[in-house]
């Protein structure tokens, strides 16, 4: 595995202001993450997990601090640069998968591509590939609403990676499918972080997903800290 780092961030804060009242999520979180490792960001609800991987993705500002992705200044970017950027830089995976209903699994994972500027027909190619890739092969004409909530997971795992990102950042991967489709989509992960270079940082309440990771940070009391080794 390499050391690069592929997101860094100092001393990175959020706090919410209105009128005289202000409300501090976390502050001086430090965080560096290598290509191919895996992460899992584990803490009680309303600790600011998603908060915190919006931040890393560059979906939200922080308060104060840097982020950096493959050595850039993500929020020190122009909109249109920055959204530009994240598409070819960065995958996300949501706990509720944003399909667009109207468009077949080989069309929604194909469209970060397309936007990337990648032909049609190339970006279905490698759409194709990888929807086969996570055992979707025969579903590729299919719109979310003739998925299961595993199968759409898979569409949006694989969308994730259309662009072969430096990170996927998941939030909540497995928080609305059952026990054992959760599994599946736990191995899966396991599977693609063997196969690809991405890193994956993970934001989970599921102490199994959390214990297939590289590494694992607690976000509590304002501060990201190590929980262990895995």
């Amino acid at each position: 595995m390499s050391e690069t780092p592929i997101i860094q961030c100092w001393n990175l804060t959020k706090t919410y202001r209105e009128g005289r009242s202000s409300l501090t999520v976390f502050s001086g979180v430090d965080l560096s993450v290598a290509q191919g490792e895996t992460m899992a960001i584990i803490g009680t609800s309303g600790s600011g997990k998603t908060t915190l991987l919006n931040m890393l993705g560059g979906l939200d500002r922080p308060s104060d601090g840097e982020v950096l992705i493959g050595g850039e200044d993500i929020h020190g970017m122009k909109e249109r640069h920055r959204c530009r950027f994240r598409n070819s830089a960065l995958g996300f995976v949501y706990q509720f998968h944003h399909l667009l209903p109207e468009f077949t699994a080989l069309d929604n994972v194909a469209l970060p591509a397309a936007l990337g500027q990648r032909s049609l027909r190339e970006s279905r190619d490698r759409a194709r590939h990888l929807l086969e890739r996570v055992g979707l092969g025969e579903r590729l004409t299919h719109k979310p609403s003739a998925l299961s909530g595993g199968e759409r997971q898979r569409v949006a795992i694989a969308r994730a990676l259309v662009n072969e990102p430096r990170c996927v950042l998941m939030d909540e991967p497995t928080g609305n499918l059952d026990d054992d489709t959760g599994e599946q989509i736990q191995a899966l992960i396991r599977e693609l972080n063997e196969q690809v270079a991405s890193a994956f940082v993970v934001v989970t309440h599921d102490p199994e997903l959390a214990g297939t990771m590289g590494r694992v940070c607690r976000l509590e009391h304002g501060g990201l800290t190590p929980v262990a080794d895995t």
